[in-house]
């Protein structure tokens, strides 16, 4: 699928940011992407969640959104399938249901995973070992953006496939191409 360089513009140009910036690793950066300022605008989250629908795979019965970004993702995503949304945790609430996903039962169900940005695949990786371990069928991500390296699937290890709406590569190429937003 050929990726739409104008929603690839307008998410460069909503996220992209110039400056200093620590980055998790602890190194500095002079850019920065903020995956959230997509995820607030109404309008931008439609549209990522609309060109997501397609990527969704047949026979998915819930829609797993990851704590936090995949949260607001999943629940668009929801409303424009009418597939029912469950909001996964990164780990189990140690109080009242005490559970990891919140919504319906998981158990023998087909989830596709949703989330905002993979780039080592690391909160994914652990999203879908537990809810395998509570009898999930998980198979497919779908993901607004893959910034993983090159072209490896940074999931194959746990035998899931990434269905990104936009790579890396399509946020550089959409701004390298000089594509203006409105």
């Amino acid at each position: 699928m050929t990726a739409d360089l104008t929603l690839a513009a307008e998410v460069d140009a909503a996220c992209r940011l110039s400056g200093t910036f620590t980055l998790r690793s602890g190194q500095v950066s002079h850019e920065y992407f903020d995956k959230y300022l997509f995820e607030t605008d109404p309008a931008l989250l439609a549209r990522v969640a609309a060109a997501m629908a397609r990527l969704v795979p047949e026979g998915t019965e819930l829609l797993g959104g990851l704590e936090m970004g995949g949260i607001p993702i999943a629940t668009v995503l929801s409303a424009q399938t009418s597939l029912p949304a469950l909001f996964v945790r990164k780990k189990a609430k140690e109080y009242g249901t005490c559970k990891l996903a919140e919504g319906p039962d998981v158990a023998g169900r087909r989830v596709t995973l949703v989330e905002d940005v993979i780039t080592t695949g690391g909160a994914v990786r652990d999203a879908t070992g537990a809810l395998r371990e509570a009898g999930a069928i998980v198979e497919v991500v779908v993901c607004a953006i893959d910034r993983s390296p090159g072209s490896e699937n940074p999931l194959a290890d746990v035998g899931l496939e990434v269905r990104p709406v936009l790579t890396r590569a399509d946020l550089d190429a959409a701004r390298a191409s000089g594509v203006q937003v409105s």
